[in-house]
């Protein structure tokens, strides 16, 4: 479950980004593995205008680099997650293949569990926190620390689109 200090050391690295959104993207990162936990971290955002995704934080660039855009496709993850804005969870590779073409890249780094976070802002979904561990990692009880995590999101996304815009 989420503490109190784990708020307290974010809210401390967010103060200190100094409008740097990798800063607090890194923030973000730490927040979640101490309380929900990750092997694989991944901030994507999405553009409902022009259909297009954009991962723009990953802990593990090598395998999931951060560049360029890519479509959002009609599917039931999208619906449930950008349309619903209701958390997505699989628990095992093949629940996992049944929505990500890239499955196989998940499995070999040691990833058979998924959870996605639709960060919600201003009343429209603005991306996603993906987090990704061993198969079964993410329990009912870790789920709930995976909401406690939407706010800091929000002010990450916040940060990184008023630096963008500028």
């Amino acid at each position: 479950m989420t503490e109190a200090s784990d708020y307290i050391a974010f809210t401390r690295a967010l103060s200190a980004a100094e409008g740097q959104p990798q800063t607090a993207c890194e923030a973000l990162f730490d927040l979640t593995v101490r309380t929900l936990g990750a092997k694989l971290f991944t901030l994507m955002s999405f553009d409902f205008t022009t259909r297009l995704a954009e991962r723009f934080y990953s802990n593990m660039p090598d395998a999931y680099p951060v560049s360029g855009t890519k479509p959002v496709e009609a599917s039931d993850w999208t619906r449930q997650v950008l349309d619903e804005r209701q958390i997505f969870v699989a628990n095992d590779i093949e629940s996992i293949a049944q929505v990500f073409g890239d499955h196989e890249l998940i499995r070999s780094l040691g990833c058979e569990a998924v959870v996605n976070i639709p960060i919600v802002i201003g009343g429209a979904v603005a991306g996603t926190i993906n987090c990704l561990h061993e198969a079964g990692f993410y329990t009912p009880q870790r789920l709930k620390t995976a909401e406690a995590l939407k706010l800091p999101a929000a002010a990450c996304f916040l940060l990184r689109e008023r630096r963008t815009s500028v």
